[in-house]
């Protein structure tokens, strides 16, 4: 068996990131060979994983990346099995990494897309297999989703302070000048935080599924049974209508301002910059 040097297990740390002992019965095992180690070291990040496929990823961060023209931005989650490992440094950088890698990938979803994409000469798949095989732990993206402008407006991220849970919105304006005033920065940063803390199902009713619709109304028609047809009818339509108002983005009392919706908000917003804006799209990710 080829004798280990101290400075073979010191380099393959350093380009690893893994353990003394590992490196060293990687290198042990590949007879001295580095990147035959290298590879021993990812084989073992993948038999963590597969060992662990059944456990549940509870724990992690969410993670965003805005372009320098503010044209694209991306979110994303990175889950783990604890929380220990959550704040530790190794999965810290790996989802900052995997902030970077979500912006670059050249989809705009599919987290398949997303682990093949590559960031200072690695793919991030195989960068997670290192953490696996770091912490011992399952470790996998939760979720993916990145926005490009094609016209005016902006995007807006909001990542909570515990980085748990943000929201990505696009906000679409009229012309340039109106995605770029400050009343329309400020209230598309406020409605992506009001998302983070409402969890709207949709922007509008345009949005909510006919089945989720049905289904609201044969739980609402079933708490009143036994009272007459046109009744029922009426208290149905009512339950619908608060359902709508709790669910809908846009009909939704602003959290900052419970007196008015988010539509009335983003109207006045707009009307401030002499302009008009809407709400295209938006994402909300939580661990």
């Amino acid at each position: 068996m080829a004798e280990i040097e101290a400075s073979q297990v010191v380099k393959l740390r350093q380009v690893t990131g893994q353990g003394m002992m590992d490196c060293k019965k990687s290198l042990a095992e590949s007879g001295g060979d580095m990147d035959k180690a290298v590879e021993i070291l990812r084989k073992k990040g993948l038999a963590t994983l597969a060992k662990r496929a059944e456990r549940e990823t509870k724990e992690g961060l969410v993670v965003s990346k805005i372009s320098a023209d503010g044209k694209t931005a991306a979110l994303a989650s990175l889950c783990c099995e604890t929380d220990f490992v959550s704040r530790s440094d190794d999965f810290t950088k790996a989802a900052e990494t995997l902030a970077q890698c979500a912006l670059a990938c050249p989809a705009d979803e599919g987290i398949d897309n997303l682990l093949a994409t590559t960031v200072g000469g690695k793919k991030f798949g195989d960068i997670l297999t290192e953490i696996v095989s770091k912490t011992g732990e399952k470790t996998q993206v939760g979720d993916f989703a990145k926005y490009k402008l094609t016209g005016p407006g902006l995007i807006t991220i909001y990542v909570h302070f515990n980085k748990k849970v943000g929201t990505m919105v696009e906000i679409d304006t009229d012309n340039d000048a109106t995605a770029k005033a400050d009343s329309i920065k400020r209230v598309a940063s406020d409605i992506a935080m009001h998302i983070t803390a409402t969890k709207p199902l949709a922007i509008d009713e345009k949005g909510i599924s006919a089945e989720t619709i049905e289904q609201e109304k044969s739980i609402a028609a079933a708490q009143i049974k036994g009272k007459p047809a046109n009744i029922i009818e009426k208290i149905v339509e009512g339950k619908m209508k608060k359902f709508f108002t709790e669910n809908c983005l846009l009909l939704q009392p602003f959290v900052k301002d419970n007196t008015k919706t988010v539509s009335q908000v983003l109207a006045e917003a707009a009307k401030q910059a002499s302009g008009q804006a809407c709400v295209k799209r938006f994402v909300r990710f939580e661990v």
